[in-house]
């Protein structure tokens, strides 16, 4: 007994142990083959490699065949895009945000809706975000102009990239092509998502900046993994207790995670909490592989392996990354406050900081002030929306309505008595957000109780964009943010639902009467998913729509 426990902890049988005890060690109580150490660390990849590309390639085509659809209308700025849009196109022209005429109010989006770009003014602008999502807006006007198709072109090809990256991840976290599968055409069809793949805002980039950086931090788990196993196919002998694997100091994929983690981080500051709870993360994936290799003071060792690099190829680069995105502030003078150092002699041990530095801490500093200050306590919106409501979609919001259409306009045929309106609402569909709720807490118990570390990718990217806006809940913030929240509910859906679906053979290898049940489930849900998408599409694409119609899709009052 004491021999079996030891495979089953450490993956190894024990020296002294016989051939046929070693033999015996292989199976478990109920006659199923105990997986070796090496099958443990790096299961092997689904053998379908063109079935999984095509898989992917067909659902992230009706993703973006769904956000480029119509993708110029309504011939407008949409909500924030009146900042964005042209925050970004200024970049594009002068290299830094200028502001814009605005008297009489609205004349700036007029003109420019008119062919009029000549609109700015010669003052630099204090933009509240940094720039990385603005130039990313700015490529799609610089390829279609300065129009809306030019503009939220960007939005809608990163939107639709989100998906491709959330298929593979999951394909390669679960070995299963069905289930990465799922989560791709889930996220396809989530209403917020798709609203948000549709308008020049910044969170779509965020969202993919950050799934991108944990789709990198997946891959080089399974890359070290990999050669951890490798390493142990070439000892031909016990991987005793004093065995560590090998020394993988550079780590390609987490410098990519790097680069990716510093250009969410140039997108939004939000990033920040993300990127802390995956660093520690990485390390307890690096630590438990450490651990099942048999080492003795696996933690210590691992800080100095594992630990010190990884925040090197992580945390320095991704500082690095971010600190380059300010390059085309840092090189041009007239941009807003600039000229700060020069004004204010440094003191103390700000003297050792070059001025175009100095000057863009102080930028920073003005840049926090607005986002935590009195001005932004002070203000209010109708559609802000504590962030404890989010999960549940407690307070979506409105980007766009045209209320009272007459009866006779194009499109308004209502009943008698009735008008039509026709509006933008970010929502998600909310049977996909109710059920990752469930899929969620779910995902919890899965990770801790039964030590799954995939259910721990989505459970950690969920919580660290959603729990750090409850510190901000004293201004107002809106339910859009939680667009970086859906791709790890997904995640967490796909997840739950491939344990419902089950193993597709039993162990006599005949086929598993549980799959018959699971696969309904499965199949139930998606549909369900995708059908009440498709009944919400009308407020999600400015249809126009007869007053009760609309109402119809109004299920709380709180969503009106």
């Amino acid at each position: 007994m004491a021999g079996v426990t030891a495979l089953i902890e450490d993956g190894t049988a024990r020296r002294g142990d016989t051939a046929e005890e070693r033999e015996a060690l292989g199976r478990d109580v109920l006659g199923r083959r105990l997986p070796s150490l090496r099958e443990r660390l790096y299961p092997a990849m689904p053998k379908d490699f063109e079935g999984g590309w095509i898989a992917t390639l067909v659902i992230t085509a009706l993703a973006g065949f769904l956000r480029f659809w119509d993708l110029a209308n309504p011939v407008k700025f949409v909500f924030d895009e009146t900042y964005y849009a042209k925050d970004a196109y200024s970049l594009l022209k002068f290299g830094y945000a200028r502001q814009f005429i605005d008297q009489p109010e609205g004349a700036a989006d007029k003109a420019i809706l008119a062919g009029n770009l000549d609109v700015f003014k010669d003052t630099p602008s204090l933009t509240v975000h940094p720039e990385v999502g603005k130039w990313m807006i700015a490529g799609g006007e610089q390829l279609f102009g300065m129009t809306p198709f030019g503009w939220r072109f960007m939005p809608a090809l990163f939107g639709t990239l989100t998906v491709l990256l959330v298929i593979r991840t999951v394909r390669r976290m679960t070995r299963s092509t069905l289930i990465g599968a799922i989560a791709g055409l889930l996220l396809a069809v989530d209403g917020l998502h798709f609203v948000m793949s549709r308008v020049a805002l910044l969170d779509v980039f965020l969202a993919f900046w950050l799934v991108a950086a944990v789709s990198c931090l997946v891959c080089d788990r399974d890359w070290t993994r990999r050669r951890h196993a490798d390493s142990l196919a070439k000892q031909q002998t016990d991987f005793g207790p004093r065995k560590f694997g090998r020394w993988l100091l550079i780590r390609p994929w987490r410098i990519l995670a790097g680069v990716c983690f510093g250009l969410a981080l140039g997108t939004k500051w939000s990033a920040v909490w993300v990127l802390a709870a995956f660093g520690i993360l990485v390390f307890a994936w690096d630590f438990g592989a450490r651990r099942a290799l048999g080492s003795r003071f696996t933690f210590v060792k691992s800080v100095l392996v594992d630990g010190i690099p990884a925040f090197v190829s992580i945390v320095l680069v991704a500082g690095i990354t971010y600190t380059a995105t300010w390059t085309g502030w840092l090189l041009h003078d007239n941009a807003y406050s600039h000229d700060y150092a020069s004004k204010n002699p440094a003191t103390g041990i700000m003297k050792v900081v070059p001025d175009d530095f100095r000057s863009l801490i102080h930028y920073h500093q003005e840049v926090y002030e607005f986002h935590t200050g009195d001005y932004i306590k002070k203000a209010t919106h109708p559609y802000a929306s504590n962030p404890a409501g989010w999960p549940i979609i407690a307070r979506p919001i409105g980007f766009d309505a045209v209320n009272d259409i007459k009866p006779g306009s194009p499109g308004c045929n209502p009943p008698a008595g009735s008008n039509c309106l026709s509006v933008i609402s970010a929502i998600g569909t909310p049977i996909l957000w109710w059920g990752g709720a469930l899929a969620l807490l779910a995902a919890v118990v899965l990770w801790v109780g039964q030590r799954d570390w995939r259910f721990g990718v989505p459970v950690i990217g969920f919580v660290t964009c959603w729990v750090p806006w409850f510190a901000y809940d004293d201004r107002p913030i809106f339910f859009f943010y939680a667009v970086t929240m859906i791709p790890f509910t997904v995640m967490a859906v796909a997840l739950v639902l491939g344990k419902i679906l089950g193993p597709a053979k039993t162990l006599e290898g005949t086929a598993a009467p549980r799959r018959l049940i699971g696969s309904a489930i499965v199949g139930a849900f998606v549909v369900l998913v995708v059908l009440n998408f498709a009944y919400i599409w009308p407020i999600l694409t400015d249809q126009v729509l007869p007053h009760p119609d609309w109402l119809s899709r109004m299920w709380f009052k709180t969503w009106i």
